[in-house]
């Protein structure tokens, strides 16, 4: 499908990042996609989930990324953050392609350079809100410092609950938890999967308020996987997929535009 005016009204696919020319160092995007395509084969035959996707996501930037069913999200999300390998194509994480690391580096680099939340909150239920928070730095060989740990807590609104165990905590205050644990290590790049898809509406909202919030304040780079159009307001662009192409993005929509933009894709 083509982007129009009207459904993708302030820019096109966004332009291959590899083309353009960065200045210092800290000017390279945080995320960069190059040529990205993923082939699955079975029995029944090939399937194509992407088809040569290129993008780059600027640093400090928040970015939700939609399309209808089959259209290759959750794919571009698996892929960007190593947990598959794509077929062809280049991604280039803080500045380290990822296409020549081995299973041991990968797992270092999304350890120390990602950070990551989904719609089940992956919490485990036998640690305190504390040990689940400082589990990543253990797991990095860190002793977390307890400051570190209860200044995230408070980043997130959750003081006085380092103590808790998950199953004393609302489903909210357990997804602020697994925002925490992902912003402990201050990664180069957190990505969210449907991180509200449990939540009522106004919860939502303040857990997508915390997703901006790291944005603005720590210079966070995030990258949401969504359908809600009101969830992928929060964003500062909208990244649209159809058929593993990128279809268009949009600036700062409102949920209106972004509904508006996801039934033409669908058309």
């Amino acid at each position: 499908m083509t982007s129009t005016a009207s459904a993708f009204p302030t820019s096109p696919a966004h332009p291959s990042s590899a083309a353009q020319p960065y200045g210092p160092a800290g000017d390279a995007p945080a995320l960069l996609l190059d040529g990205i395509a993923k082939t699955y084969r079975s029995k029944a035959g090939a399937v194509d989930a992407l088809r040569g996707v290129t993008y780059h996501f600027a640093r400090g930037s928040f970015t939700a990324v939609m399309g209808p069913s089959g259209s290759g999200k959750s794919t571009l999300l698996q892929c960007a953050a190593g947990l598959d390998r794509p077929t062809n194509g280049t991604v280039v994480l803080n500045g380290i392609p990822l296409h020549g690391l081995g299973e041991v580096a990968l797992t270092k680099l999304r350890r120390e350079q990602m950070g990551f939340v989904f719609q089940a909150y992956n919490l485990l239920p036998s640690l305190t809100v504390y040990d689940n928070v400082a589990l990543p730095l253990r797991l990095m060989g860190r002793r977390p410092g307890r400051g570190e740990v209860e200044a995230v807590l408070t980043q997130v609104g959750l003081d006085g609950k380092a103590k808790r165990r998950p199953a004393e905590l609302s489903g909210g205050q357990q997804q602020r938890v697994a925002i925490a644990r992902a912003l402990v290590t201050r990664p180069a790049v957190l990505f969210a999967d449907e991180p509200t898809g449990a939540l009522d509406s106004g919860t939502s909202r303040q857990v997508l308020g915390l997703l901006r919030e790291a944005t603005v304040r720590s210079g966070q780079t995030t990258v949401m996987v969504t359908h809600d159009p009101v969830a992928a307001a929060y964003a500062e662009r909208v990244l649209f997929l159809s058929d593993g192409l990128v279809a268009g993005s949009l600036d700062r929509g409102t949920p209106q535009q972004i509904a508006a933009a996801m039934s033409e894709l669908e058309r």
